[in-house]
This record gives C-alpha cells, structure tokens and sequence, in this order.
C-alpha cells in the first residue's frame, strides 16, 4: 500500500492498531486525543531520519518501525517510568515502495503490543527523504532524573555497551552478519530494560537514571551533573563476546569503542553504597562500573576521558 493519501495512513493504523483501549474515552478519530491521566505526565519525542539515524540498505521496513518506537521508549523507562501511548508523524518520499508501509507498522506494532501501547494518533506529509517522529508519554511512578547522584554514590550499568557500535561496523563494512548477530540485532532492534526501570523506580537508594543513548562518553557527564565528576572503571570482562571479537579484528580498543559508542540504550544509574546489595537482589544483572566523584571530569579506567560521542548536530 502507498501513503497517497491521510485515509491509507487511516488505513494501516487502523489494520494493526486497535482504535481504543480500556480507559480511553473516545478513541482515535477527533482533532486530539483525549488521554485520561494522573497529575503528571512523562513526555519524550524523537525523530528517527533516514540517512542519520538509520540506512535502508541494511534496515528492512520491520527494523525500522521497530527502532523508531524503542528509542522513545527507552527514554520513558530512563527515568523509570511506565510507557503508556504514543502519536506517530509520518513523512516520505512519494516513490516509497508499495510494500514498506505494512512492514514498517508491523514492526512498530510488534514493540508497541510487547508494552500494551496505545497508538492515540498522528499526521503525514510528503518530504524529500523518509522519516518518523514519534511522542511518547508514560506514566511517572518513581520519576528518577539525571544529576542526583552525589559523590561516593556508585556507577551501575543495567545492559550491554559497545554491542550496538560494532553491529553499525558490521553492517557499514558489509561482513559476515552471521559472525556478529547479537551486535548486529542490538543495532536493528534493540533491547529495552522497561522492566529493570521500573523496579530500580521501587529502592530508595537509586539516586540518578538514565539510558545510555549517545554513548557512555556523552551520556556519564550529563548523569553526574555540574561540579562533580565520575571515575569509570571498564574491563574487557565487562563486554560483550563479540565486542571483544570485532575490536580485535580491527586492532581496536574494545574499551574505547564500549565507552564512545552509543545507541544501545543500557540502563546507567548512581546508587548510594548503603544500599548496593538491595539493588543486586532488585536487579541481579546489575554491574558496578564506577563512582562519582568530587573533582570535575571523566576519568577511564584511571585516565583522563575525552567527551565524544554521538551528537545529533555534528552527526558522529
């Protein structure tokens, strides 16, 4: 089917995406949505552009309308939140292939079924390159921010880093998929840690949360926050397998590439020390990879960190 038209992007909504759910009073169909709601709210929006944030000539339709929805999700179980509905904005070129739209919205409703989203509504238009932007909203529960944690607090990673970086090498330089296929999955389809969230949303001690996006070097200062700093302590027994594998084929630092690379969207957090065996017994994949710390600046594994990671203006 091709997007000629607001009726066919009707259309498919409507095919894999039921018109309501319990609770809400109306449906899709008005010029707003009516969510029924507590007193807050936690909002997200992202964009998901061709050409920046995904390639079609390694992406399928399915992948795509995947990613496009887990990133926004990510960011709602960021701050330990419950994701609860979203609005889709569609734009494309006019020559889409006829059979991306189904493909596209049967990944995106695949993510959204797996966390009983509510597709509330949306808008297209006809653009010179293919991209998404969603807004998600979710329910606050515990609500953990950045910038909480104080110095002594401990660093914990909930999920892999570095996965998602070499499945983009991967897939950039054409090798063997079949090599590296929980890098190569992690970049196309990524794992999400909703759950872990919203139980580290129910001990006391978590005092900062957030989801490693752009990179540990981009994301870590942004959870310290001013006047303070971290001191990482990475491993190559921190990583993934395959991490460890293509760095060395490539005679890289496997450390680094964990460190600058970004989109796996792993959980990372500050935790007072008093209750670090509680969060181990809350969530036991959990790993301590640090400290924040009085002086200002990142320091990796007893060095001086350079900040570079993903940056949305500078593209890399």
């Amino acid at each position: 089917m091709k997007l000629e038209s607001e009726e066919n992007f009707l259309e498919l909504v409507d095919r894999y995406f039921p018109e309501r759910r319990r609770g809400e009073p109306w449906g899709r169909g008005d010029d707003c949505a009516l969510v029924p709601c507590s007193n807050s709210l936690c909002l997200s929006t992202d964009l998901f552009l061709e050409g920046v944030h995904f390639s079609l000539a390694y992406f399928s339709p399915y992948d795509i309308g995947y990613k496009s929805l887990a990133v926004n999700i990510s960011d709602i179980a960021a701050m330990a939140a419950t994701p609860e509905g979203f609005l889709l904005n569609l734009f494309f070129p006019p020559d889409t292939p006829e059979g991306f739209w189904p493909e596209y919205f049967r990944g995106l409703a695949d993510l959204a079924g797996e966390h009983e989203l509510y597709l509330a509504g949306g808008d297209l238009s006809r653009s010179g390159q293919l991209g998404i932007g969603i807004t998600i909203w979710g329910s606050p529960g515990a609500c953990i921010s950045r910038g909480g944690g104080r110095p002594g607090d401990l660093l914990f990673l909930v999920g892999e880093i570095g996965l998602s970086a070499t499945g983009l090498e991967v897939l950039r330089r054409g090798e063997k998929t079949a090599d590296f296929p929980d890098s190569v999955a992690a970049h196309l389809r990524p794992r999400l840690y909703v759950h872990q969230a919203q139980r580290l949303g129910s001990s006391p001690g978590i005092t900062a949360l957030m989801d490693v996006s752009d990179g540990l070097a981009m994301d870590l200062p942004r959870l310290v926050g001013p006047g303070t700093g971290a001191d990482l302590r990475l491993g190559e027994e921190d990583l993934h397998p395959e991490v460890l594998a293509h760095a060395r084929q490539q005679g890289a630092s496997a450390v680094e590439l964990a460190f600058r690379g970004g989109e796996d969207y792993a959980l990372l957090g500050a935790v007072d020390p008093f209750f670090l065996q509680e969060l181990r017994d809350i969530v036991p994949e959990v790993r301590i990879v640090g400290e924040i710390v009085h002086e200002e600046g990142v320091r990796l594994n007893g060095d001086p960190a350079g900040i570079q990671g993903f940056d949305h203006m500078r593209g890399g």
